[in-house]
């Protein structure tokens, strides 16, 4: 997201001097790089560079580059950025979030380790390769993006803590992440590294050992904040108005967070040290790019991405005209999709009866899902009650954030104990839950037909209130249709799972008289359709230029209607008349409106409370926000253009039925540097009553532009926060904290914890008092079997919840499971001889290169592949170098041509297998070849002179990589070949998947 420009002078003096106030109450230093946009405001440094800056644009940069190499027509800058999609910027919100949190978190504010601080400087480098580790092992589960914003954070505090700028040092530190780099030394506790500084502005403050700029002598040095630890005397200090430490000698400090010498006394290297920070973030999303690939890189950051189609399918007997609803509706939403030059997008099916859920099935690719939704057979029948909730939560936690999950049943939920689960996940991930209910013939009819009930006793007429509410929270529908009119009603799986859908209006009534609600059409929008469920006995709906059309009588030039059981679905008739439309209705039951229709413009939102403990700035609230408490609504507008500005002015909080509970004034939004545009406003106080976000603004035109979010925030008044994050070891026991705070009066609360793969130790609800204004705090243990696999991320939910209130809250975090023996050592590559007889004809010379690829950890090798080069890589499984390894070779017609060749040395026979390779071809396998850790892999590079440079890379069967550069004879000696890892710790996600695939293929 954005930087902002500071509140709006609507926002009140009260704001201001409340913000005045804090700044003069800080107890806490700060500690990097200042959070996010706000830090800024708060500590009046306006030009400051933060870290959000500094991820944000380095992410936006790299994905810009990836869309160049990869689009065919080029687009100008803007038009590229117009195209991400609102699932891009959620993925750059986790990643700076992430990052942010850092400053924010119990388990990490105060650890100097996490923020390169108090020289700690080796354990933050094992740290940050740790973090690496974590991303290369979550791969899989699609959980990485917040190990990567914790990466970048100690990355990016290094050179704003450290002494590398005042070095004069003007490119990254290699060995931050690439161990086998020269690394400088760090120096020790009892060497001096500053002199006293008595003023704001400390220049030339550092000794000369820590400060030689001929590189000659250097010591690496980072400053100590507070009391914790003690620092050293004559060290130096993180330094600033916050930094209690900067009493004792060496007095001043070293930091460059900000332009401000109140808090940072090196301020005028500020923009040197965000240099460096931005590099070396580049860097490390260059090689992620290089090494996953293109389309991979694309999909970690949800670049165009489609929305998800999320299936959730009853398949007990009765359910056969659903099934065949659900399949006939996705065939005809893959098909609409075949031609879109988007991202393919996540498809999910979860089957579910009684007693089993699952299994998932989750694919990329549409052909395989509609293989599996085809051999779906309504099966089987027992107790109306099904596992309903059970399968949802598993489609959860395979589906992405912001995704459209469509539950097909008749039956009502036998698991109602995940209901808190089930909501915390959906408004966590900020995901939409919609029910497509058919009533099951036996209880509408007394027809024992495909069920069986085992008592004869109705059923209550509630029983399908879970999923109600579960729709209602989540911004979805809940529909009660018929068999018959079942494929009809689906068509609303297609309608919401457009390209580019944003919501005008989401509202419920239970008025018996009539209702009244209203939308805004603006000139950005296109193919507006209206949902109605329930049944209604009238309903007119009004144009901006006030023609009326009622709907249930009459057919008109302004909508088209179609009525199924139970849905309304209203089409306005093209081209759509701009500005405010109205919609009365009249029901003798509840009725739900939800309007959609397509538009680039939308917006993503979190509630956020200043920061007092270790940073100034605007930590994000986990969970609910707290009823009657201030808070400020953090706004990203996306997908503006040059050709389309909106500035926003205030944002509505909505009641359920459409009413405003309050207005929040934002900040000014006529121009910025990003598409997405990122808005703040106070709330003073957070109602108490559920709402909706509306946010309101003008076009370039002056014309109105209105967007709603449509899931339910529910205030609260108690709060759960997680307080430590740890790895799960297979086979151990682990350990998470928690902290509740009570903000009412005294009462009794109920925990219930929850995880996705059965590794919580105790399941029950546990149950406990607090005092008014009191706090609790306890910890739930999981444990990690022995079989668990590298990688695999466990989903944990924690809800608390007032026994005698529907007052609750929750919190979910991810817990990746890490074996405490994991070899990090890459393999290893030498150079045994380089040939050449390169002329000033490059066409008609070549030249060679030998080399012996070795894995030093216990894992072996996996697999090689040539990155770069126009040459042709060959590999011997040979015990020793061939003797006519050095002829020229040829490349051979197929990608990986193997030849099966016997060579004779002296008296011994030596067989040995050929593979030859080439750029762009996929990691050649030579695993089954059984390769020890003191067996060498032999292979020659051979190339014409007009390239001199080539680049392979090798992996172990653990995931680490090593990237050898290859370069001819002309431009390097033999012995001066460059062997390097990439700014990754040598591992990469292609890498790991492909030896996850070639294990599992092993073990078969």
């Amino acid at each position: 997201m954005p930087q902002s420009r500071g509140v709006r002078e609507g926002s009140g003096k009260q704001v201001q001097w409340f913000i005045f106030a804090y700044l003069l109450f800080l107890p806490s230093p700060c500690m990097g790089f200042l959070p996010k946009f706000w830090s800024r405001v708060l500590t009046l440094s306006w030009g400051s560079r933060t870290h959000q800056d500094i991820t944000e644009r380095a992410i936006l940069n790299v994905t810009l580059e990836v869309l160049r190499d990869t689009t065919k027509h080029l687009e100008n800058h803007a038009a590229q950025e117009t195209r991400l999609g609102r699932g891009f910027w959620r993925a750059v919100s986790e990643v700076v979030n992430s990052n942010a949190d850092m400053d924010f978190l119990y388990s990490t504010r105060s650890d100097p380790i996490y923020h390169f601080d108090s020289e700690r400087i080796d354990g933050s480098i094992v740290m940050l390769r740790q973090f690496w580790t974590q991303i290369v092992l979550s791969v899989r589960a699609k959980k990485y993006r917040c190990s990567l914003g914790q990466l970048f954070h100690s990355l990016q505090d290094f050179y704003s803590h450290s002494n590398w700028v005042e070095m004069g040092k003007k490119s990254v530190y290699l060995h931050l992440l690439q161990p086998e780099e020269p690394a400088i030394p760090v120096a020790k506790e009892d060497t001096p590294t500053c002199m006293e500084c008595f003023t704001a502005t400390c220049r030339n403050n550092l000794l000369p050992a820590v400060k030689n700029t001929q590189g000659n002598s250097n010591l690496l040095t980072t400053g100590y904040f507070s009391t914790a630890p003690q620092k050293p005397k004559g060290k130096c200090s993180h330094g600033g108005i916050l930094d209690s430490s900067t009493v004792w000698s060496a007095r001043g400090g070293i930091n460059k967070d900000s332009t401000s010498p109140l808090f940072s006394p090196h301020h005028y290297l500020h923009f040197e040290a965000v240099t460096l920070a931005t590099e070396a973030t580049l860097t490390v999303l260059r090689d992620l790019k290089d090494t996953i690939g293109h389309t991979d890189f694309l999909k970690l950051f949800s670049v165009k991405q489609v929305p998800a189609l999320v299936f959730v399918i009853d398949t007990t007997g009765s359910m056969f005209e659903e099934i065949t609803a659900a399949r006939l509706r996705a065939y005809s939403i893959i098909q609409s999709r075949a031609k879109s030059t988007r991202q393919p997008g996540t498809f999910v099916l979860v089957p579910f009866h009684d007693p089993g859920v699952g299994p998932v099935f989750e694919a990329n690719d549409p052909n395989p899902f509609m293989q599996h939704l085809d051999n779906l057979m309504a099966l089987g029948g027992g107790d109306e009650p099904e596992m309903c909730l059970s399968a949802i939560h598993l489609a959860l936690t395979h589906s992405p954030s912001l995704s459209e999950i469509f539950v097909f049943t008749d039956a009502s939920p036998k698991d109602a104990h995940l209901f808190d689960t089930v909501k915390a996940l959906a408004l966590e991930k900020q995901s939409k839950i919609t029910f497509l209910l058919t009533e099951d013939p036996i209880y509408t009819t007394g027809l024992r037909r495909m069920r069986k009930k085992r008592s004869k006793e109705p059923l209550p007429l509630d029983r399908f209130s879970l999923y109600s509410s579960l729709s209602f929270l989540s911004g979805g529908l809940t529909i009660f249709t018929t068999n018959s009119d079942i494929h009809r009603v689906s068509t609303i799986v297609e309608d919401n799972t457009a390209i580019d859908k944003v919501t005008l209006l989401h509202v419920e009534s239970d008025k018996d008289l009539m209702s009244v609600h209203s939308f805004r059409v603006d000139n950005s929008v296109k193919h507006v359709i209206i949902h109605i469920t329930g049944t209604m006995t009238e309903c007119i709906l009004t144009s901006p230029l006030g023609q009326n059309q009622f709907l249930l009588r009459t057919h008109a030039p302004l909508a088209e209607l179609e009525h199924f059981q139970g849905l309304y679905r209203v089409s306005l008739r093209p081209p759509v008349e701009p500005g405010h439309w109205k919609l009365q209705a009249k029901s003798d039951g509840h009725l739900t409106f939800n309007v959609i229709a397509d538009s680039s413009v939308d917006f993503l939102y979190y509630f956020a409370t200043i920061n007092n403990e270790t940073h100034p700035g605007l930590a994000k609230v986990k969970g609910s926000p707290v009823a009657g408490f201030l808070a400020f609504l953090v706004l990203a507008v996306t997908g503006l253009t040059s050709d389309n500005k909106v500035s926003f002015s205030h944002a509505t909080l909505l009641g359920a039925e459409g009413e405003s509970l309050q207005q929040v004034k934002l900040n000014s939004s006529s121009s910025s540097l990003y598409i997405s545009e990122e808005l703040v406003g106070l709330v003073n106080p957070v109602p108490r009553d559920p709402f909706s976000v509306q946010i309101t603004g003008q076009d370039s035109r002056g014309n109105k532009v209105e967007r709603v979010s449509t899931e339910i925030i529910q205030p609260t008044h108690v709060q759960i926060q997680v307080l430590s994050i740890p790895h799960l070891a297979p086979g151990h026991s682990t350990k998470v904290d928690f902290y509740i705070l009570n903000h009412g009066p005294a009462r009794l609360f109920n925990l219930t914890a929850d995880d996705d793969c059965g590794y919580l130790q105790m399941r029950r609800s546990h149950g406990f008092p607090i005092e008014e204004h009191g706090s609790f705090r306890g910890q739930v243990y999981l444990f990690t079997p022995a079989t668990a696999q590298a990688g695999e991320t466990v989903t944990l939910t924690l809800t608390v919840h007032d026994l005698n209130s529907p007052d609750s809250n929750y919190a979910v975090v991810y817990l990746i499971v890490v074996p405490m023996d994991r070899d990090t050592s890459p393999p290893s590559c030498s150079a045994a001889r380089v040939l050449s007889d390169c002329t000033a004809v490059c066409s008609e010379s070549s030249w060679s290169v030998s080399v012996a690829l070795s894995d030093h950890g216990r894992s072996g090798l996996a697999a090689l592949q040539l990155q770069k080069g126009e040459g042709v890589l060959t590999v011997f499984h040979s015990p020793s170098l061939p003797k006519d390894s050095f002829g020229e070779v040829q490349p051979g017609p197929e990608q990986h041509q193997v030849d099966k060749t016997k060579t004779t040395s002296e008296s011994h026979h030596h067989h040995y297998y050929q593979a030859k390779l080439k750029t762009g071809e996929p990691p050649f396998n030579v695993s089954q070849w059984g390769l020890g850790s003191l067996q060498p892999l032999w292979v020659r590079y051979t190339s014409s002179c007009c390239s001199s440079q080539a680049e392979m890379l090798v992996w172990d069967t653990a995931g680490n990589m090593k990237r050898c550069h290859l370069t001819s004879g002309q431009q390097r000696k033999q012995n001066e070949i460059s062997t390097e890892t990439n700014g990754t710790e040598r591992t990469t996600l292609m890498g790991f998947i492909f030896i996850l695939g070639l294990l599992g293929s092993l073990l078969m």
